[in-house]
């Protein structure tokens, strides 16, 4: 159960968010449960976003300008306040369109020069396909492997064979936190190991930057890859913290103006890192909204939303119990402190399309599907499962919600 005050803080942070006051097309107040998907915006992101095109929209790092020199400060201030957040340094902040791109970018830019024919490629029977696909994609070009950390019934890291899955690893690319079981990876454990074995250590932070406290130099990755859109900022941006020294050893991944030092017919020179990675006009007025979410999650504090959350999701456990015997089944772990305030469940046989559609109807609203990691749902033997997830705007009348609804589904379908 959350404090008397702790909710009454979350209560207070739901009315910075201007879509909450907008009941749905069928009247009912809008339960958001889908912020592993996108998260909603406060007021503070879309103000900002709307007076960079009133006051000052301009193209940023060329005019001498007032309006494009007051574009440029906000653009690269947004990289700091990105940078701190993580515990990073401005140039060790690639802005990218989001995780997914700054994971291909990871394995064009640095992949292709570093991974040879017979090296392994170590991931996890967790992941997203956009830490899955690009690396099947590079162990194609290049002749590697890839291995996977196995996962139990449970939704745990089964590490019992990790040295051997590590023997002759390049890479190690992993998932924070699952975006379908929530499951948070012990990277302490894990990273030390890979360390020693010689790996490359890429980290898909898009479920971790948002809810958990975050340090890539504590974690000792070399590569940090997170979405604004999913940490209250908007969509279309996001950002790759990478070492120094890598970032500078790799050729760029795209290529045109602004990534440049000087061209001539024949031959370029480039950037230094990060600009080398940010070919072409950048998304200026979403990098700028990104450090405004940034500065409101900072404000928070970043201990607060992992308590916040863990408290909502224990309740939450607790609630979803109780239907256990009409045949709800819960999935992944069921310590709070070992999952990333991320549910997913199935109700009986009935499709989980179905369930959430139900849900629909209440102002409830849940992800159903394979949530983009369908090899997992292959192992784990399910069509596709709904999912719960929890951000700061959530209280305990949010999970009684999502209780109620799904004692309407489970009645509608005699279960």
């Amino acid at each position: 159960m959350l404090r008397p005050s702790e909710m009454q803080k979350a209560l207070r942070v739901r009315d910075d968010f201007p879509i909450f006051t907008r009941p749905t097309a069928r009247g009912k107040r809008l339960v958001y449960l889908d912020s592993a998907a996108t998260s909603q915006k406060p007021l503070c992101v879309i103000e900002t976003l709307d007076e960079y095109y009133r006051e000052y929209n301009a193209n940023i790092h060329r005019g001498v300008y007032e309006i494009a020199a007051r574009a440029t400060a906000a653009f690269e201030e947004a990289r700091a306040k990105v940078a701190r957040f993580v515990g990073a340094d401005p140039g060790e902040i690639v802005w990218t369109r989001n995780t997914t791109e700054a994971i291909n970018l990871i394995a064009y830019a640095w992949g292709n020069t570093n991974v040879r024919a017979g090296d392994a490629i170590l991931l996890t029977e967790l992941e997203h396909h956009s830490n899955l696909v690009p690396w099947q994609l590079l162990a194609q070009r290049t002749g590697a492997v890839l291995r996977f950390i196995p996962v139990d019934k449970n939704g745990t890291l089964v590490l019992d064979d990790l040295d051997r899955l590590l023997d002759g690893c390049r890479l190690l690319s992993i998932a924070h936190v699952s975006n379908t079981l929530g499951t948070i990876s012990p990277l302490e454990t894990i990273v030390p190991r890979a360390r020693a074995a010689g790996a490359t250590i890429v980290v898909d932070g898009a479920q971790s930057a948002p809810h958990l406290p975050v340090d890539v130099k504590a974690l000792d990755a070399d590569f940090y890859a997170f979405s604004a859109h999913k940490m209250l900022g908007p969509t279309g941006i996001g950002a790759l913290y990478g070492k120094r020294a890598l970032l500078e050893s790799m050729p760029p991944f795209l290529s045109g103006g602004d990534m440049i030092r000087a061209v001539e017919y024949d031959r370029a020179t480039f950037n230094d890192p990060p600009w080398k990675f940010e070919a072409g006009t950048s998304n200026i007025a979403d990098a700028i909204a990104f450090g405004t979410a940034v500065d409101y999650l900072t404000e928070l504090g970043p201990a607060w939303v992992r308590e916040h959350e863990r408290a909502i999701t224990a309740y939450a456990l607790e609630r979803l119990a109780a239907l256990e015997p009409r045949g709800l089944h819960v999935y992944g772990p069921k310590d709070p402190a070992k999952t990333g305030g991320v549910l997913s469940f199935n109700l009986a046989d009935v499709h989980a399309h179905d369930v959430a559609s139900i849900l629909d109807t209440e102002g409830v609203c849940i992800r159903a599907g394979h949530h983009c990691t369908m090899p997992l749902m292959r192992k784990m033997g399910w069509h596709s499962t709904a999912r719960a997830s929890f951000y700061v705007y959530n209280a305990e009348e949010d999970v009684d919600a999502l209780v109620t609804a799904l004692e309407k589904a489970a009645h509608i379908f005699k279960v």
